[in-house]
């Protein structure tokens, strides 16, 4: 084992598992403390209609459809993609994603290197029981508060995309 590796499933007892953030449930499998900071993955279930809106960051990111299909924002293309499908998106390349199915579609979601993603999604997500499929009820976001939080963590949000 390398110097400075985890094992996996280390314990995360002072942080949730399970988070859910603008209609998706994001269950951490690979946390950057566990990764020597390489990489964090995350399963994202998201509901119908529900996605990440336009941004850009400072870590590189991955996206592996697993479950039904979603629409992924590359620059200023749409892509749609099906389960086993792929999007990568390189650092400083605006993105968005959104569920078009009419039921939960589910992703793995890389980041490169591991902690920028993750301490945003526990600064901003609502705890969750882990292993949940229920989304909770949302609200309006506080646009404010989630794109001040965004920026600590080297994520710009921007102006929402035509689709």
């Amino acid at each position: 084992m390398n110097e400075g590796a985890s094992t996996a499933g280390a314990n995360h007892a002072d942080q949730p598992r399970t988070l859910h953030f603008l209609g998706s449930l994001l269950t951490f499998r690979a946390r950057a403390a566990e990764t020597a900071g390489s990489f964090t993955i995350v399963e994202c279930l998201t509901a119908s209609g529900a996605g990440a809106p336009p941004h850009r960051q400072d870590d590189a990111e991955a996206f592996l459809v697993t479950e039904g299909q979603f629409d992924f924002l590359l620059g200023d293309t749409w892509r749609r993609c099906q389960p086993g499908e792929f999007a990568y998106v390189e650092p400083g390349q605006v993105h968005a994603f959104r569920n078009p199915a009419e039921t939960p579609s589910k992703m793995l979601i890389i980041n490169l290197p591991g902690g920028f993603h993750e301490n945003f999604f526990l600064a901003i997500g609502e705890p969750v029981a882990s292993g949940t499929t229920v989304f909770p009820p949302m609200g309006q976001p506080d646009v404010a508060l989630l794109t001040e939080t965004a920026r600590r963590y080297g994520i710009e949000m921007l102006p929402p995309a035509g689709h």
